[in-house]
């Protein structure tokens, strides 16, 4: 009886693994400009789905029976385009968006006459579908490097450049994920000790295309990088790193690093000046 269980949960662990996520979002009449509403909508399905290791994202997009076929197809592949633009936006991979088709009008299966505005209104859609990856990809396992305290308390020059491990923002947004606070203590308490040195904090994002910035979730603009590096600017100023040691820029993504998609959530330090001591 035991060992049935077992099987049963083992068996119910690998069909949940396997599920597939979907969202749908509506669009207006002769229209693919997402509705605020239904981006609110998406902007949350995102959040669920930025912690999962995906294995690729499928778009389609879809039309009422309404107009010429040639008009459908080329609307409903514009809706679809539409939604990849905001995954773009918004720090999804898009490497792992394999599909983004417009697949033209959803014929009407009227039941009612008095149902068929609301039938249409559900055929305006683009369907999302999320396939995780099975079995999960084991994670990394990191080179050994020189510890990045050691680093900011060594030997540094004008134009040395800092990667801040460790330090992860959540996805779209401009704040770290908890597990990040306790790394910044530390190098605030390094950096405040460390009066000779001047900086400038250097934010990147993920994903985007080419090398636009990305939107910041909170306040909807196009300025995440920089959104990025002034919180570590804030961040490092309210635990005593005078302000005139420090500058902030956003680098939007003119730096790819070429792995994990978190790791281009980033900030990094340029060393712009050392003051020498006097003899």
């Amino acid at each position: 009886m035991k060992s049935l269980l077992i099987l049963i949960c083992c068996c119910f662990q690998l069909a949940f693994s396997q599920q597939e996520l979907t969202h749908e979002v509506y669009f207006e009449t002769d229209k693919y400009d997402i509705p605020e509403t239904e981006h609110s909508r998406l902007l949350l399905f995102l959040s669920e789905i930025e912690n999962i290791n995906i294995e690729k994202i499928s778009i389609y997009g879809f039309c009422d029976d309404r107009g010429s076929d040639t008009y459908n197809l080329v609307l409903s592949q514009q809706r679809a385009d539409a939604i990849k633009t905001v995954f773009s936006n918004n720090e999804i991979d898009e490497s792992v968006i394999t599909n983004v088709d417009g697949k033209g009008e959803i014929l009407v299966n009227i039941v009612h006459e008095e149902n068929l505005s609301k039938i249409r209104g559900l055929n305006r859609k683009v369907e999302i579908i999320v396939e995780p990856v099975f079995p999960p990809k084991p994670k990394e396992v990191k080179s050994e490097k020189e510890n990045l305290e050691d680093i900011l308390k060594g030997e540094l020059k004008e134009g040395d450049k800092i990667l801040l491990e460790n330090l992860l923002f959540r996805t779209g947004y401009s704040y770290l994920v908890k597990d990040s606070k306790p790394v910044l203590d530390k190098i605030a308490n390094i950096l405040a000790e460390r009066t000779d040195i001047y900086f400038t904090i250097e934010g990147h994002v993920c994903c985007t295309q080419g090398n636009r910035d990305a939107v910041d979730r909170k306040t909807k603009k196009r300025n995440l990088s920089l959104a990025r590096a002034k919180y570590i600017y804030d961040y490092l100023a309210k635990k005593g790193v005078k302000r005139y040691r420090m500058k902030y820029v956003g680098m939007r993504r003119k730096a790819p690093l070429g792995g994990e998609p978190e790791l281009d959530r980033r900030v990094e330090i340029l060393v712009t000046r050392i003051i020498k001591p006097k003899n």
